[in-house]
Formats: C-alpha cells, sequence, structure tokens
C-alpha cells in the first residue's frame, strides 16, 4: 500500500471514523454532505438569496467565510451533527455498520474535510493537501473572485476544528491541456486553462468503470453543462484540451466567446465601466442576456408557450455546445469512444434530445445528469486516506 504524502492526524485515541465532510460553494448556493466509503450519507443545498450578494457587495469573496460557515452549521445541527463531526442525536445514517459501531463512530469528529478547489495557479489533477500558502493565494485572488475560491478555506474552517486535515480536489484550475493548444494566434494573449474538472473527471472516470477499461485507456468528450459549460477532450488519463471559461459556447449566464473586433468597440465605447463589462461577460451574459432569465426550466415554459424568441435563443446555445463539441473531436482525430453530457442542463429532455443530433455522429452518447460534485470530492479523499494516490501540495512554481 502506498504511503501518504501527508500524515493524517490521530483521531479519538487512535480511533477512526471513514465519514468526512464535502463542501462545495457556489455563487447563489453552498452544497454540502457527509460521505462514507459506502456512499452518501447526507447531502443538503443551502441556497444564498439576493441578501447575501447586497450584504457582500464590493467585498472580497473570503468575507463570505463566516457567514457560509455559519449556515453549514446550522443545517449540520439540524441533521444531527456537531460542526466537528460528532453526531448530537442518535445516527442511523450509516447503513453499512452495525448499531455499535454507528454509536462508536457518530462519538467521533471528520477523518477529512474537502472543499470545492477555486481560481488557484495552474495545477496537476489530483487531491491537494489545503496549506497556509494556497489560503494565502485564494486571499489575494489573483485569479479572480468567485465563490469557489471559499472552498478550501472552509474546509480548513471545520478540518482544524475536528483535528484533521483538509483537501480539495481537481481544481478549475487543472490544467494538462496540450503544448499546442495554449497558442492563442498572438503572443501576447496565452489560452488559460480554466474549467469544471473535478466532475468532468469524475464523470469520465465513472464511465471507464462501467466499461470495465481504466480512464487512462479511453479517448473521450465531456461535454459540462452548468452555470458556466466545459467542453472537453480526454485522452491518456488527461483533459488535453477544452474551451477555457471566456471562450466557447454561451450558457445560461455568461457569453462565451464573442466577436474580437465588436468586443473592442465595446470596450472603447464608454458604455460600461470594466467592472460592469465584467459582470456582463460573467454573470449577465448568455440566456439572461438574451431573456432575463438564467432558469433552463423558466426558458422552456416560455417556449412551450409559443415563445419563439426564447426557442430560438436556447437553439442557439445548443447549436454552439455541437460545435464545440465537434471542435474536440477533431482534437482527438475523429477517434472519440463516447461524448458524456453532464451537468444540470443534462437533466433536460429538450437539451439533451436536440444536442444529440448534433454530436451522436461523433461516437455513443452517454448522460450523467447532474453535477455530482460532492461524490468526487468524497472520491478523491478517500484515495488519499487509502493510500491509493498521495496527497499532493502546491509547488513552489504554481504559488509564483
Amino acid at each position: 500500500m502506498k504511503r501518504n504524502a501527508v500524515d493524517q492526524p490521530a483521531q479519538a485515541g487512535g480511533k477512526k471514523t471513514d465519514r468526512v465532510l464535502v463542501i462545495n460553494p457556489g455563487t447563489t448556493s453552498t452544497k454540502f454532505g457527509i460521505f462514507t466509503r459506502a456512499g452518501e450519507v447526507l447531502a443538503r443545498n443551502i441556497h444564498h438569496g439576493d441578501d447575501e450578494i447586497e450584504r457582500f457587495k464590493g467585498r472580497p469573496m473570503l468575507d463570505r467565510l463566516e457567514y457560509r460557515a455559519g449556515k453549514i452549521e446550522a443545517a449540520l445541527a439540524e441533521a444531527g451533527y456537531s460542526p466537528t463531526g460528532e453526531a448530537t442525536e442518535k445516527d442511523v445514517s450509516l447503513p453499512t455498520h452495525s448499531a455499535q459501531n454507528a454509536e462508536e463512530m457518530g462519538q467521533l469528529p471528520w477523518a477529512a474535510v474537502a472543499g470545492r478547489g477555486g481560481l488557484l495557479p495552474p495545477m496537476e489533477c489530483g487531491t491537494y493537501l489545503v496549506d497556509g500558502a494556497m489560503v494565502e493565494e485564494l486571499r489575494q485572488a489573483r485569479r479572480g473572485e468567485h465563490a469557489c475560491n471559499l472552498g478550501a478555506v472552509l474546509a480548513l474552517r471545520f478540518a482544524q476544528a475536528a483535528g484533521a486535515h483538509a483537501y480539495i480536489v481537481d481544481p478549475v484550475t487543472v490544467d494538462e491541456w496540450q503544448a499546442r493548444a495554449r497558442r492563442s494566434g498572438s503572443p501576447l494573449v496565452a489560452r488559460v486553462c480554466i474549467g469544471h474538472a473535478l466532475n468532468t473527471k469524475a464523470v469520465a472516470r465513472r464511465y471507464a468503470r462501467e466499461q470495465g477499461r481504466r480512464y487512462e485507456e479511453l479517448r473521450l468528450i465531456v461535454v459540462h453543462m452548468g452555470s458556466g459549460i466545459t467542453v472537453s477532450a480526454h485522452r491518456g488519463g488527461r483533459m488535453i484540451d477544452s474551451n477555457s471559461i471566456e471562450e466557447g459556447p454561451f450558457g445560461p449566464d455568461r457569453t462565451g466567446s464573442l466577436p474580437v473586433r465588436e468586443l473592442i468597440k465595446l470596450c472603447s465605447s464608454g458604455r460600461m465601466t470594466q467592472a460592469e463589462l465584467d459582470r456582463h461577460l460573467f454573470g449577465d451574459g448568455g440566456l439572461f442576456a438574451y431573456l432575463g432569465t438564467r432558469d433552463l426550466k423558466e426558458v422552456e415554459r416560455r417556449i412551450e408557450c409559443g415563445d419563439a424568441d426564447a426557442a430560438a435563443v436556447l437553439e442557439a446555445m445548443i447549436y454552439q455546445i455541437g460545435k464545440e463539441a465537434g471542435a474536440m473531436a477533431a482534437v482527438l482525430e475523429g477517434r472519440a469512444e463516447a461524448v458524456l453530457l453532464t451537468g444540470g442542463m443534462a437533466h433536460s429532455e429538450r437539451v439533451v434530445k436536440r444536442l444529440r443530433q448534433y454530436v451522436e455522429w461523433i461516437a455513443p452518447v452517454r448522460v450523467y445528469p447532474g453535477e455530482d460534485e460532492l461524490r468526487a470530492l468524497a472520491e478523491g479523499v478517500f484515495r488519499v486516506l487509502d493510500g491509493e494516490e498521495a496527497a499532493k501540495r502546491m509547488k513552489a512554481r504554481d504559488r509564483d
């Protein structure tokens, strides 16, 4: 068995628990869950309304740490857990253990805590220990402010209280691109790899397990369709190319790629400040800019009521996603073995049916609705706890 790169702290007189807490903060919600090796024990989705946005408007993202932590603590308490993981009432949610063992485990803190990785320097895929250097990088937010920056810091807060380690898994800045994918066409502007690596790679691994094969053996196209859209090409166990957050298809509230000269004109017109333009590109674009809603269900409701404009906008978004998948098929030299559709929009029969028509010529299509990022976080932690994978640290070159 491999030794972990980071030793685990002792817990409760040498006893061990296999429960981990995982936290996935987003712009309008914080999802968290409790997992054992047998699977999900608890999952919750805390919604954050306009009151939070107004309360913290103009302030650094990490200023929301205690606010969000308090919401998680309240939800844990409601489910019968203390912030450190001990059950505050009889825990009957451990189906793989006897009642005696469940009771004993209920008195132990988390084995580890994992958070979604934020806007860090480019990193390899894997499970990373949260340390002071990582927290400082997120505090400085040199690569941007986003709710995902809270993931590592929230994980560390709960882990320290439990005497456990905190981790992130496959952060959004995982960069496995091949060298030729980095050139943009100008030496003044490099393409930057930022995308939904956590769910994308988890779905790719899941498909490989279902096929009885290794992820490293497969050539795959993975289409993640959430509030942001990442279409990626996978070969040899690596995500060798993808659209980045400012490229590719438009989504529920992001513009995706825009005509460069028209964007230059918009920048120089004085119609928007830099902050307003950034918000338009990443928050008020896409479906929202055209239709005034980010909610795909609302768009589909309008289509059912005969709204031709809503139908045309949705069709354009699906068209762009299909076109991007075609580009990734070219990256794989026409030898993709499957196209995997995932993310929240993959729940939509309309979107999936239409997208199939654009991409099923490439390879067989498999659908994995939703964003199973909580499970992906837990699986990454258990790979470390079980010695299957060594925990990594941010390398010195990553911190520059």
